[in-house]
């Protein structure tokens, strides 16, 4: 069964006497182990579809089934429940708190989830660990550069083991070197299985992913695999070939 299911899913505003149909019949599958790419323009419906991928909001009508469980219809306190243990979220923004180390960082969410401080403070370095960033535990985010902002902010969202991992504009406060660096994580965790969902909207960074939807009007415009996916490891090398030149 496809990781991510979507039949018929539609989502409206009520903006005074006017509706707005942000997502308008959308269908389509996500299978396990994918990484895919969301574009389109601004008012496409990419952000509405990424806050009920993630849980954040629901549909309005049609099914969204997430690891075999419709969670279309369900309460509030259900969808905090899959968010908490299903889906981790990656920020453009990074959403880091300014004035706590990385290591505390990454642990908040098992602070959530009630598991003793031991335990926390030990996934937490594996997860830093993971990303590159074991020397870099007790750094606030200050201390830290961009992408290793963005580096802390993935070990959190992979901290409680999620089943996909949502990346909404991840390298969008980046500048090229360090958005390659993202990616190579990225496409290093997707080879490790986790299904990834990145919305984006540059062509050059959708050129990484192995399928690309493109929304217009709240439809699904375009579904296209991408035969040769950019490896970020090759783009990596290249600009620091250009960087020595």
């Amino acid at each position: 069964m496809a990781l991510i299911v979507i039949d018929g899913l539609t989502k409206d505003y009520r903006l005074g006497p006017h509706t707005v149909h942000a997502i308008r019949g959308l269908t389509l599958r996500v299978e396990r182990g994918e990484l895919v790419a969301i574009m389109g323009p601004s008012g496409s419906g990419k952000s509405t579809f990424m806050n009920i991928l993630g849980c954040l909001d629901s549909p309005t009508g049609g099914r969204y089934v997430l690891d075999g469980e419709d969670v279309a219809g369900l309460s509030p306190v259900e969808l905090a429940r899959i968010r908490n243990g299903k889906i981790g979220f990656v920020f453009q923004t990074f959403n880091l708190l300014p004035r706590t180390s990385a290591l505390e960082n990454v642990e908040l969410p098992l602070i959530y989830a009630g598991l003793p401080a031991r335990v926390r403070r030990a996934r937490a370095r594996e997860r830093l660990a993971a990303v590159g960033l074991a020397d870099r535990a007790h750094h606030h985010p200050s201390q830290l550069s961009g992408g290793q902002q963005q580096r802390v902010a993935i070990a959190r969202a992979l901290i409680n083991d999620p089943t996909v991992l949502l990346a909404d504009e991840p390298t969008g406060n980046l500048d090229t070197r360090t958005s390659v660096e993202i990616l190579v994580l990225l496409q290093q965790l997707n080879r490790q299985g986790i299904t990834i969902v990145l919305v984006t909207h540059e062509p050059d960074i959708a050129a990484f992913a192995s399928r690309v939807l493109t929304l217009r009007d709240g439809r699904l415009q375009r579904d296209e695999p991408v035969l040769l996916p950019r490896d970020a490891s090759v783009a990596q090398a290249r600009l620091e070939e250009e960087a020595v030149a």
